[in-house]
């Protein structure tokens, strides 16, 4: 079946809880501690003023991807921060690949000149070879910056200009 891409809706929300829930309870790819619920998905969502958009397969949402403000300061409007998750039955079939690719795609048409990865150490090279290969580059490393699961990690920052 084919994976189409389109902007996050509102009924979109429980799958999305659900995806974003794996990824805090079982990995270290997020330094959220606590499962944002469905209805706190969902008003994200509608306040969503950058990109926030899911992949599809027919109707069920296999990830999502969006963007936020880079820091709450006005000098930083033209800066966001990017964030993919895909659900973990669906990794490996290049739906993170095509969600940061639309959502680069999209991010120009918001006012975003740069676009932050903010990648955890864990081990699991995957999102860095994604980033990398939709033209990011690596610019710093911060050590020992975030606890979970008992450990303390690395960050990784990578950077993407995009004029």
């Amino acid at each position: 079946m084919t994976i189409a891409v389109r902007s996050a809706r509102s009924e979109d929300a429980e799958e999305i809880a659900t995806i974003f829930a794996h990824y805090v309870e079982h990995s270290d790819a997020t330094f959220v501690e606590t499962p944002p619920s469905e209805e706190e998905w969902r008003s994200r969502i509608e306040a969503a003023t950058l990109p926030f958009l899911v992949a599809l397969e027919g109707q069920r949402v296999l990830g999502f991807a969006r963007l936020t403000q880079w820091r709450d300061k006005d000098a930083y409007r033209g800066t966001a921060e990017d964030a993919v998750y895909v659900a973990p039955a669906a990794t490996g079939r290049g739906i993170g690949g095509a969600l940061l690719g639309a959502l680069i795609d999209r991010a120009g048409g918001s006012g975003i000149r740069e676009i932050i990865a903010v990648i955890a150490d864990t081990g699991d090279e995957a999102s860095m070879r994604l980033h990398l290969a939709a033209g990011f580059n690596e610019r710093g490393r911060l050590t020992r910056v975030g606890h979970k699961h008992g450990r303390w990690l690395d960050t990784t920052l990578l950077q993407l200009s995009l004029r």
